[in-house]
């Protein structure tokens, strides 16, 4: 194409349809790759495929940096399989409840242990929920509550942490759309500087202790919780074999080594004085995950929990469940690089500058957002379709670049938060021993008063860009929870 025009969006149209159709992002990021790869391959029927595979697929793996974070992904997978089968996770939050005395602290407590297992956001309910469901029902705390928090401390929680695997996909997919539009700045800086902006993450972790303190519920969730006191109490079948031979040393230990040894990568490279280049941060971080892992799996032998040749079988595992993430990043990749060739970002751009005032783009962009990710149940393939299309919008309206990237993550959490097939819903249902028709039901109105909070502070950001922005709404929602609490009691 000569000039970029509507037709440039038709891949980006068709992925979206697919993937809400089918309920499915891989398929609709496969189907707008092939239609984007027919509308600027010159190929016959034959060699298409051959084309698509030589042409497009193929440079995107054996790039440097995507290569790189494939590999990086694989190391963190192999991790937290080996974190989630040591039992260390359990054990940590066994302990936890130690000092619970009272509904309050139990909550605090379960909040607490989701956000500590913060490697994990689809772990975290399964590591968590199964101890707290004996305690929450000795104090007449409904599951479903339990459910809330868990998916409170779980993508909420992943989302604002670069340094695992929802940091490593967020970078990448961030990078991508910097190279297609010629922004200089390192994915990592972008990311740290967006990190305050990601209003509906901090809002959903703070809305858990403030409804707390304030012995205050809503909605379903209210009924659900009368509904708990006046149940009788189910059995505990107690802590399995495996269980009971976990310590929490099983997380904290390797974890510490994860820490010490990604500092210790980043500062030989000048860190934390001088900027330290993504391909060395991402060396650095496999270098850690491995060495953590080696951690884990040399404690799960000496205590006796794992034998050798399990752990090994099972790192590999977790190695190779990444590879759905790993597909998922390579069709992006390669998206991206097919709508750079028919001039979607231009496009977009042109059309926004006309069209858009830039202090209205992170509001508008949360919503556009938070509405794919509702439909699809996936954030990650949210970020993956929104973020391309909000670089250049941001580019040419000017509107802050932290507080747009900051609403694409933001409304892709808050779709997924409030969607009833999302993955978070259906495992954070699980953890917590209901059905998710009963989370989905009582979280809704949870998540659609942080969502119009979020959607608020984003019509703000848009035009004064405060980094403190996310307080301000932390004390908002406090607020408006304390007056709703006074209004119906």
């Amino acid at each position: 194409m000569s000039e970029p025009n509507i037709l440039s969006l038709i891949p980006v149209f068709v992925t979206l349809l697919v993937a809400l159709t089918a309920r499915n992002v891989l398929v609709g990021l496969f189907t707008g790759v092939l239609v984007g790869v027919a509308m600027i391959a010159d190929a016959s029927l034959l060699l298409f495929v051959p084309t698509l595979v030589r042409n497009y697929i193929v440079p995107e793996v054996a790039d440097t940096y995507n290569a790189s974070v494939l590999v990086l992904l694989m190391f963190i997978g192999g991790f937290v399989k080996l974190i989630e089968y040591s039992g260390g996770g359990t054990a940590f939050a066994r302990v936890a409840t130690r000092w619970v005395a009272g509904k309050a602290r139990a909550q605090l407590a379960s909040w607490v242990g989701g956000i500590m297992i913060f490697f994990s956001d689809l772990g975290t309910p399964l590591i968590v929920g199964p101890v707290f469901q004996p305690l929450m029902d000795r104090l007449r705390i409904s599951r479903q509550k339990l459910a809330f928090i868990l998916d409170s401390t779980s993508s909420p929680v992943a989302i604002l942490i670069p340094f695992i695997g929802w940091g490593v996909f967020i970078m990448s997919v961030i990078a991508d759309a910097f190279s297609a539009n010629g922004v200089m700045q390192s994915e990592w800086d972008a990311f740290v500087s967006a990190i305050p902006f990601q209003f509906y993450a901090w809002l959903a972790i703070f809305m858990v202790p403030a409804l707390t303190y304030l012995k205050f519920d809503y909605g379903p969730m209210a009924r659900a919780e009368r509904a708990a006191v006046e149940a009788s109490l189910p059995e505990d079948t107690g802590a399995s074999a495996e269980e009971s031979k976990a310590r929490p040393i099983l997380v904290w230990l390797p974890l510490l080594v994860l820490g010490v040894t990604l500092f210790a990568t980043l500062n030989h490279h000048g860190f934390p004085f001088e900027q330290v280049a993504g391909s060395d941060f991402r060396a650095g971080l496999s270098a850690a995950y491995f060495l953590a892992a080696v951690t884990i799996v040399l404690l799960m032998v000496y205590t006796g929990v794992r034998t050798l040749l399990e752990t090994f079988s099972h790192y590999i595992e977790g190695m190779t469940g990444m590879m759905p993430i790993a597909a998922t990043l390579v069709l992006a990749w390669t998206l991206g690089t097919v709508s750079e060739a028919l001039g979607t970002g231009p496009y977009v751009a042109e059309v926004a500058r006309e069209g858009l005032p830039g202090g209205l783009l992170p509001a508008t962009t949360f919503l556009l957002a938070a509405v794919i990710s509702f439909s699809t149940g996936s954030s990650w393939g949210t970020i993956i379709i929104m973020m391309p299309l909000a670089v250049p919008a941001a580019i040419a309206t000017g509107a802050p670049m932290p507080v747009v990237i900051g609403a694409v993550l933001s409304g892709g959490l808050f779709g997924d938060h409030s969607s009833p097939v999302s993955e978070t819903t259906i495992l954070s249902s699980t953890g917590a021993g209901t059905t998710p028709l009963e989370h989905f039901r009582t979280q809704l109105p949870y998540a659609m008063t942080n969502g119009a909070i979020a959607f608020a502070g984003f019509l703000a950001a848009g035009y004064l860009e405060v980094a403190w922005t996310a307080v301000v709404l932390i004390f908002a929602q406090a607020l408006l929870l304390w007056q709703a609490r006074n209004l119906i009691t």
